[in-house]
């Protein structure tokens, strides 16, 4: 074939579909608005991923670097798709810089935004320092200065997490679960318990989902051997009194008021569709599920397919979803989008 695929994003599943196009020979042309690839996991500074373990630097970094060195990937950065007409094997993507691109199929593989904790302002973020998100954690981990206060830098020596910050929330319209949360959050204690480990560390939660086979992973092992605290609560709200922060809210297990003081808070964002999904919907001419995500067929049929053909959807696109799922979803949407257009290919050659 000799049009290329294009692919839209350069997160994990956008650099796992141009990989495995590339190892099919295929040419590709992954476009990324960013003037970086590498996605929300480079982006926001992510420390060891969720569930391999692996710094995010290195297991993210690695499939950069195979795609930036396979002749086969044509990558555009700090680009955006701003017009795509035609059909199955005749498409035409005008790009932002004025460049017209022929495709014979697409890939869109956009991610997701991390849910705004500004939104939830009862609970601190945007009025305490001492409030932050999962997100800013990742990064002080990563960058090997450590679990600190912004306030005054110094090492905190209790510390809670909320789960559920922009997830299943219908008051601020965001009745889904983020899926991975619980999982990171468990992770992060078990980090911050293993850097300090006189540090108090708690966990608020509604309900625990570590799904699957990261129950015992995260979940148990976090409570067995780092000796993290689970409190299932609601919380009312997060004040300061003096250099602490409160924690209020119900214990729901014995139905009574509870306020504890911490050093630091942190909350578990959820992930959010991504902003720009009306913009890609209209562009792409595909349809977005109730939520705001990019909709996709069921899983019966073509793998990623959307309400175009000739259009392919993989990852955290879709509503939210691991690193390694999404690079699942991303290999086949992207051999969905071969074979697509290798049909069309072969029936105009007939």
């Amino acid at each position: 074939m000799t049009k290329p695929i294009l692919i839209v994003g350069g997160g994990p599943a956008g650099l796992s579909a141009a990989h495995m196009l590339a190892q099919l020979g295929q040419k590709t042309v992954l476009v990324e608005k960013l003037p970086h690839l590498g996605g929300a996991p480079i982006v926001s500074g992510y420390a060891k991923l969720v569930p391999s373990g692996e710094w995010a630097k290195d297991a993210i970094g690695g499939m950069i670097d195979r795609v930036e060195k396979n002749k086969l990937v044509d990558v555009r950065l700090n680009t955006t798709v701003k017009d795509f007409k035609g059909e199955p094997g005749k498409f035409v993507a005008t790009l932002s810089d004025g460049k017209k691109v022929e495709a014979a199929s697409a890939v869109l593989c956009t991610g997701f935004t991390h849910f705004d904790a500004i939104n939830k302002p009862e609970w601190g973020f945007g009025t305490f320092p001492d409030v932050v998100t999962t997100a800013q954690v990742e990064q002080m981990i990563s960058s090997g200065k450590g679990v600190r206060r912004p306030s005054d830098g110094n090492k905190p020596q209790r510390v809670a997490i909320l789960l559920c910050v922009g997830s299943r929330d219908r008051q601020i319209g965001r009745e889904w679960c983020s899926k991975i949360c619980c999982s990171v959050s468990a992770n992060l204690a078990m980090e911050i318990r293993e850097e300090l480990p006189d540090c108090h560390v708690y966990i608020y939660y509604m309900d625990i989902r570590t799904f699957g086979l990261l129950e015992t992973k995260y979940y148990w092992r976090s409570q067995e051997e780092f000796k993290v605290k689970y409190i299932k609560a609601r919380i009312a709200e997060v004040t300061a009194q003096g250099d602490k922060l409160l924690v209020k809210g119900e214990d729901t297990l014995v139905k009574r008021p509870i306020t504890i003081p911490f050093d630091m808070v942190v909350q578990a964002i959820g992930m959010d569709p991504n902003v720009d999904n009306m913009l890609l919907s209209a562009v792409f001419d595909v349809k977005l599920e109730p939520h705001g995500y990019i909709g996709k067929a069921n899983s019966y049929g073509t793998q990623g397919a959307t309400s175009r053909p000739g259009v392919f959807v993989a990852g955290s696109a879709t509503g939210p979803e691991t690193i390694d799922d999404s690079i699942a979803q991303a290999n086949a949407a992207a051999l969905a989008a071969y074979t697509a257009a290798q049909g069309v290919t072969l029936k105009a050659a007939e």
